[in-house]
């Protein structure tokens, strides 16, 4: 029996939330968002779960985006993540940016090219992570000037995503995924269903914070 699993995600530049049972989504909510992340999140948890016709005993699973992207966004959805899990008494996974991003795109863009998810960081470098066309990781995330991050692409044919591919130079035989380029909470409940890429709920963090406490 396919499991019923909630997503959230926060790490960009909106709140994401679903509700997926196996492939099938059987809710979702984004809305776009620079600021006020904390207090958008909830209500859109609740509002999909609504959407949806379940209660949180109902759900098998929660699934989060642990990014990379926004500090402040990632520890909000983790911390949404893991009080809804702790209450209902449901396990808790992760799922990386890169990999949300790389599942959202159509097979049929993806075939016969290699993947480039560049995520923008909102300093002058970007994260990024190459991927082939099944979506099989090719080496280590990267934290990159947008030239030399794209002087890392394979041979071939090159699809870039992620809402830092605008801010990538012209490159020959590369083209550019349509949409938001933003980690969707759908594609993190299906990634969740099948198993895949999933990570311990805790921020992934390819810089340090640009500020400490002291």
């Amino acid at each position: 029996m396919s499991r019923t699993i909630l997503a959230l995600d926060a790490a960009a530049s909106a709140c994401s939330v679903a509700v997926g049972r196996g492939r099938d989504i059987l809710a979702q909510r984004d809305a776009a968002m620079t600021r006020g992340h904390a207090e958008a999140l909830m209500p859109l948890v609740l509002e999909t779960m609504a959407a949806a016709g379940l209660e949180f005993p109902d759900l098998d699973q929660i699934a989060v985006g642990v990014g990379p992207g926004s500090f402040t966004g990632i520890r909000i959805a983790l911390a949404t993540a893991r009080g809804i899990a702790l209450a209902a008494g449901l396990p808790v996974f992760g799922v990386d940016s890169f990999s949300a991003v790389a599942a959202a795109l159509p097979a049929d863009i993806r075939r016969g090219r290699s993947l480039l998810v560049a995520i923008d960081s909102k300093r002058r470098e970007l994260f990024g992570r190459y991927f082939d066309a099944e979506l099989n990781v090719l080496g280590e995330p990267m934290v990159l000037h947008a030239a030399a991050l794209l002087a890392r692409r394979p041979a071939g044919p090159l699809l870039i995503a992620g809402d830092g591919a605008p801010l990538l130079p012209a490159a020959p035989d590369a083209l550019r995924a349509q949409g938001t380029g933003r980690p969707g909470a759908a594609a993190i409940a299906v990634l969740a269903a099948e198993g895949r890429v999933l990570l311990a709920p805790r921020p992934l963090y390819l810089r340090s914070p640009d500020v400490t406490l002291l």
